[in-house]
């Protein structure tokens, strides 16, 4: 999406604000570098340090990696510096979150509390693995529950798929009416349709 939106000339900023997993040693397997990559920008710390502040070790949900490490994240921090690089910003903004929408953030609140926080439309991004109807008809009602719209759901092929790629898109749409629903195959790099999806003329 990121490149498609740079080729289309459309300005485009990301953020990775919290990750978990992440070692500096192999940093270029990290969402963050993927991210950087995208932009084309150099992986400097402090570019780093913009995208993604609020990193840790383990490879757990962000409460308990944190807590490893005798921190925590500060919400209303990460909040305020989401919508000030947003307000900063004269162009598309893409936030990836950090796990399910209702993984832990801090001791009291999950990812989904900060998409409310922030008052954004989610884009849904699951993949295609056995389980991923019961997982993402449960996420789409939990935000549809506190009054979140979300823009579209995107599947991501897995690298492992129980049935076709097209019939988890199929079955999705017949049961989320209104909603859109784009599948990416594994390794296909044109998103123009997902972009045309969420972007229309």
């Amino acid at each position: 999406m990121v490149r498609a939106l740079r080729a289309a000339g459309r300005p485009v900023q990301v953020l990775k604000p919290v990750i978990s997993g992440y070692d500096p040693a192999t940093f270029a397997e990290s969402d963050t570098a993927v991210l950087l990559a995208a932009l084309d920008r150099e992986p400097k710390s402090e570019v780093i340090d913009a995208i993604s502040p609020w990193r840790f070790a383990a490879p757990l949900s962000p409460d308990m990696a944190a807590r490893r490490e005798g921190r925590g994240i500060d919400f209303d921090e990460l909040c305020r510096y989401c919508r000030e690089t947003i307000d900063g910003f004269d162009g598309v903004t893409l936030i990836e979150g950090v796990g399910g929408v209702m993984v832990p953030l801090t001791e009291e609140r999950t990812v989904i509390d900060w998409i409310v926080a922030l008052d954004m439309p989610a884009l849904l991004v699951v993949g295609s693995y056995l389980g991923t109807l019961s997982h993402t008809l449960t996420a789409h009602t939990t935000l549809s529950a506190l009054g979140i719209p979300v823009a579209a759901i995107v599947i991501s092929e897995s690298a492992e798929n129980p049935v076709p790629l097209e019939d988890t898109q199929a079955t999705l749409a017949r049961f989320l009416p209104g909603v859109a629903v784009s599948a990416v195959a594994r390794g296909d790099t044109d998103s123009d349709d997902l972009l045309r999806l969420l972007f229309p003329a």
